[in-house]
């Protein structure tokens, strides 16, 4: 199996080397690379498609009939001539001009669909040739190979995601943290029809919503037109390139005649299933004559100032989502946490659009979901075919205290954290029996993970030598709570046992550390060469078994946090019937909402949850606060030997 986090961090921290030693810019250097990842995925669909069409080809004279550019077109494939194929480039002698022979082979590439028309970077000569084979030759990674398991499609995105935070800009624009997008797809759940991207930046609402569909056995280009609109050109052609990568059909427009304040580029007022966006926030200098003419400002126009302009263009673009929608339409989309409250010709607009009982959902985003920016955000859901039982309700969830810390500056929602925010919608629709596939899900996970630690644990127990004869005891308790258990409840001990596994381990691994340095090195290097064969020292030997414990306590630290996530939804829901829980959810009538003076503010409805103390993750944070320490006193102990060899090596 492929392991596609290490595949994504290793071919970033090779590419992204090279960017350094270029002195390319972000910008420069990202649009190139992302157009080399189509190249290779092009050429891996092509490969793929290609054996499709040999497996019946007719043969003449005993000769198998060559494929055609038509062949490829009945498939939904691009046709790609020699010298746009990625074994072509690869294999350039070493004197050829690299980025003329790329540039070239974008140029074909284009030649044969109408969509990438003018679409793919052909800025190749601007690299060095060392640069560009070395790339080419990243790139040609045997993984990527894997068609039918959307690698490239996953790098494509990884790429795109890695070279946002490096020049996301302040409106974010640029990239939708996934997270995000995949808990808008998730809450709206297109099926089917027209889905609406107003402002699709590179296409990610598109791509999750196409996962979302696969995910139901439901093929996306079939069931599903994507239509987007975005302003900024470079966006609009990563789009198109994302769509290509992942192999989606999508009509996106761009430029001036995509700016959706002035135009409905599709013309799709009223007609669509779904809309998905996440809009450039607080826009000024809106002319408010053209956007009156332009339409789809079903409760009028927000305030516009003394030069006739909207001075904050918020409320704009939640008109807009919502008269997109068909009668029965969805829509999903992020939103600055301050429209939800916002004053004057804003709550007007707000109070009658919370009067037709369409909205659906409220959710508050924590700070530092963005790139580089740390505003909060909201998540506004619409739905017009909402159930008749609750078009008098609205449900509010305040997810700020609810995420992952990435690093200092970026948060995220796990896709365990984003399936029980999803389950608190589920209960509020009243479709309990997804939350029990959720409990379902949960089991066999926990389940699973533990089978594959104890698999771990044996391997590591042998190469301890007798200290890791503590881990048994803890071993049996794991297999005894997963035999004997029932139901999820019964599971959720094993994180208390896990977390004494990880103590457990450290302690035999120390002292086993401890027992071959005391050796002479001749003993030690027998003892390591004993347990394994490729050991040629016993400190090479320490280094693999160090290595060996820290992937096996990531193991332990991944298989307690699905049990963490599934112990907080159990002791929310634990009937799997929806509750009010304080500080987290609450279903508010319209009525409730009039008396907060028409508010969207899912703070004002929720409450405070009670305070708990949270000793574990104390006591975690801790661990690694002192681990942190340790890093840097180690450093410190280096530049301290190395200064003092300067000093000794100077002559005075």
């Amino acid at each position: 199996m492929i392991n596609i986090r290490k595949l994504e961090s290793e071919l970033w921290e090779s590419a992204d080397l090279l960017r350094e030693g270029s002195k390319l810019s972000s910008q420069e250097y990202s649009m190139p690379v992302l157009g080399l990842i189509f190249l290779r995925y092009a050429y891996s669909r092509f490969k793929f498609v290609e054996t499709e069409i040999l497996k019946d080809r007719p043969v003449r004279n005993g000769r198998v009939l060559p494929v055609e550019a038509s062949d490829f077109k009945q498939k939904s494939a691009i046709f790609l001539p020699e010298e746009a194929r990625y074994d072509y480039l690869l294999n350039l002698p070493d004197d050829a001009d690299c980025g003329k022979a790329v540039n070239e082979a974008m140029e074909l590439i284009e030649s044969q669909s109408t969509q990438l028309k003018g679409i793919l970077p052909k800025t190749y000569t601007s690299f060095r040739n060392d640069l560009l084979k070395e790339l080419l030759r990243i790139f040609n990674n045997s993984a990527l190979n894997e068609i039918n398991d959307d690698i490239l499609g996953r790098i494509y995105e990884y790429f795109l995601n890695k070279f946002a935070s490096a020049i996301a800009s302040d409106d974010g624009v640029f990239f939708t943290p996934k997270s995000l997008v995949k808990m808008i797809v998730n809450i709206i759940e297109p099926t089917h029809g027209t889905v609406l991207d107003p402002a699709c930046g590179s296409g990610g609402m598109f791509v999750s919503s196409s996962d979302f569909v696969n995910a139901e056995g439901i093929n996306a280009n079939s069931a599903m037109t994507f239509y987007g609109q975005e302003k900024v050109e470079f966006n609009a052609k990563l789009c198109i390139m994302n769509m290509a990568v992942h192999g989606l059909n999508a009509k996106i427009k761009s430029g001036d005649e995509a700016n959706s304040f002035y135009h409905d580029a599709h013309n799709l007022e009223g007609s669509c299933d779904y809309v998905m966006a996440n809009p450039p926030f607080n826009v000024d200098k809106v002319k408010s004559e053209s956007t009156q003419n332009a339409g789809r400002l079903p409760f009028g126009i927000p305030g516009v100032n003394t030069k006739k302009e909207v001075s904050n263009a918020n409320y704009l673009w939640i008109s807009y989502f919502y008269a997109y929608l068909n009668d029965t339409g969805r829509a999903g989309f992020v939103m600055s946490a301050s429209a939800t409250d916002s004053g004057n010709k804003e709550r007007d607009i707000r109070k009658q659009l919370i009067q037709t009982g369409h909205v659906d959902c409220m959710v508050s985003v924590a700070n530092n979901f963005f790139y580089k920016v740390t505003l909060p955000c909201s998540l506004w859901f619409f739905d017009k075919g909402k159930k008749e039982e609750l078009k008098d309700n609205v449900l509010f969830i305040d997810s700020r205290n609810y995420y992952t810390v990435v690093d200092r500056t970026l948060n995220e929602w796990t896709e365990w954290q984003m399936k029980n925010l999803n389950a608190t919608v589920w209960l509020y629709r009243g479709e309990t029996e997804k939350y029990q596939e959720l409990i379902s899900a949960y089991q066999t996970q926990i389940v699973n993970d533990c089978i594959e630690l104890d698999s771990a644990f044996e391997n590591i127990s042998g190469m301890l030598n007798g200290y890791g004869n503590s881990l048994a005891e803890v071993r049996q308790q794991v297999a005894d709570i997963i035999k004997q258990a029932d139901d999820i409840n019964q599971l959720l001990p094993l994180n208390e046992v896990l977390k004494h596994y990880t103590v457990e381990l450290n302690e035999a691994f120390k002292a086993f550390v401890s027992y071959g340095d005391d050796l002479d090195k001749v003993e030690a290097k027998e003892l390591a060469k004993s347990i394994d064969d490729t050991a040629t020292t016993w400190d090479r030997f320490k280094k693999m078994l160090s290595t060996r414990v820290e992937e096996v306590v990531v193991q332990i630290k991944a298989c307690r946090s699905v049990i963490k996530e599934a112990k907080w939804l159990t002791e929310k829901f634990a009937d799997g019937i929806y509750v009010d829980v304080p500080g987290l959810c609450k279903i508010a009538t319209i009525a409730e909402i009039e008396e907060k003076n028409w508010s969207l503010t899912p703070g004002a409805y929720v409450g405070v949850a009670p305070l708990k103390d949270d000793d574990e993750n104390f006591e975690e944070r801790m661990i690694e606060i002192h681990q942190e320490l340790l890093t840097l006193q180690a450093e410190a102990n280096r530049l301290m030997d190395t200064i003092s060899a300067n000093f000794e090596g100077l002559v005075i």
